[in-house]
């Protein structure tokens, strides 16, 4: 295997991770492939939005936090659009 190859595999246990504990601390019912998109999108977009305020995350534990925020926000704006 690659390193990218590897890459890919930890952005998707991680993220899967993130929007697996984001699901729970939202009480949110999702499925794990949702959990995956969720930790994955979730942290692209708090990594853009904490960038633009001039913070950063590193490594795997960052891009687990960010995942988790990012994740809570998606889900919090579903239940908006929902309501």
């Amino acid at each position: 295997m690659d390193s990218a190859s590897i890459g890919w595999i930890g952005a998707v246990i991680i993220g899967g991770l993130a929007g697996w504990i984001a699901s729970n601390f939202m009480k949110s019912d999702t499925g794990i492939l949702m959990n995956v998109l969720l930790g994955i999108v979730g942290a692209a977009i708090a990594s853009g939005l904490l960038g633009l305020v001039g913070v950063s995350f590193g490594g795997w534990l960052g891009y687990l936090i960010a995942g988790f925020i990012g994740a809570c926000i998606l889900i919090g704006g579903a239940r908006v659009i929902r309501a």
